[in-house]
């Protein structure tokens, strides 16, 4: 039996932390596509397969060529997901591929989650790819919310931070609270996910995402309870090897006191703060300078940080690397002068 005692307030979030860091990646978000054949039931992102029409490369460029100077450096690729036995399938693998070299083009450093992949196609995305992720969300096989998502089966969402690992991929996976789970189900993901993680050593950043209700899913379940999360956070880094960050998403977590008290109980990255999230359209992220002054209030100091943690650096294709270098150079730079 999980121990959930220790939720029933919020810690003071810092203020006895020696200017503790909390990490955050300046991002910005293209998405190939919204179809996905998948139907989660919580899902405020999809459309049905066909009715959306994909990003253009002309699109993309005009969009990043507005970021320049900015401050961005991660391009996220966040896609639908097009059935792996549709002659569509092919083409927007293409399609994630010219999306990333036109980010590493630009300058920027490109994070790729599309789905599970087949290792052929993981194998052409690493080259252009700083890291990769694939939220697991749970090992649970059976939650309703999933029924009608075949992608979501754990095996095979297993089978690709495996893959990752055997390719050399940083990586990024997590899990999502409130749809339905138990206690004992987050203790047997996380297991799962440091079991892996003890095998390959590849596993940057596992993600807590809790639930929040969006305007247009059809699952009728309350949003995680905020006063929940930071026992989640504890349990995670209880079982997860220590150099795995936990992450939070600042704006699922709307009460201030329990984003404090989520970093107290051992989170320390915020993940992309990006201009939308597409994931949970309706809920925004508080303007950086917000975020900072609250984080700084209590002792903790906010800074940016690459889609890319330095420990994989060797692993990255050469022409990754090269982005990556400039960008570790600038953020050098940058805490020199402040």
């Amino acid at each position: 039996m999980l121990d959930l005692s220790r939720v029933d307030r919020p810690v003071d979030g810092g203020s006895n932390q020696a200017n503790a860091v909390v990490t955050y990646s300046p991002a910005f978000t293209l998405v190939p596509t919204y179809e996905c054949f998948n139907r989660c039931s919580y899902c405020n992102f999809r459309v049905d397969p066909g009715q959306d029409r994909w990003l253009t490369l002309a699109t993309a460029q005009a969009r990043l060529e507005n970021l320049w100077g900015q401050g961005v450096r991660e391009i996220l690729i966040l896609s639908g997901e097009v059935h792996p036995a549709s002659g569509r399938r092919s083409p927007l693998i293409q399609l994630i591929y010219d999306l990333c070299q036109l980010a590493l083009d630009y300058g920027f450093i490109p994070h790729t989650n599309a789905g599970p992949l087949s290792r052929t196609e993981m194998e052409l995305l690493r080259d252009v790819n700083g890291s990769m992720g694939l939220m697991l969300e749970q090992m649970r096989p059976d939650l309703p919310v999933h029924r009608r998502a075949p992608s979501k089966d754990p095996q095979v969402r297993l089978q690709q931070l495996v893959l990752a690992g055997e390719l050399k991929i940083p990586f990024t996976t997590g899990l999502l609270l409130g749809i339905g789970e138990t206690p004992q189900d987050w203790q047997d993901t996380l297991e799962a996910i440091a079991k892996i993680q003890h095998q390959y050593g590849h596993i940057q950043e596992v993600i807590l995402q809790p639930h929040r209700p969006g305007q247009t899913q059809d699952y009728l379940g309350e949003a995680f309870l905020p006063e929940q999360l930071p026992a989640v956070i504890q349990l995670a880094r209880d079982i997860l090897p220590p150099e795995i960050t936990i992450q939070i998403p600042p704006n699922l977590v709307a009460d201030p006191q329990w984003l404090l008290g989520c970093l107290q109980a051992g989170a320390r990255d915020l993940g992309g703060i990006v201009p939308k999230d597409e994931v949970n359209p309706d809920y925004s992220h508080l303007h950086l300078d917000q975020l900072q002054l609250l984080l700084a209030d209590q002792g903790w100091q906010l800074q940016p940080r690459l889609a890319v943690y330095p420990a994989y650096d060797g692993w990255l294709a050469s022409q990754v690397k090269q982005v990556v270098e400039r960008h570790r150079r600038a953020l050098t730079e940058t805490e020199a002068l402040s």
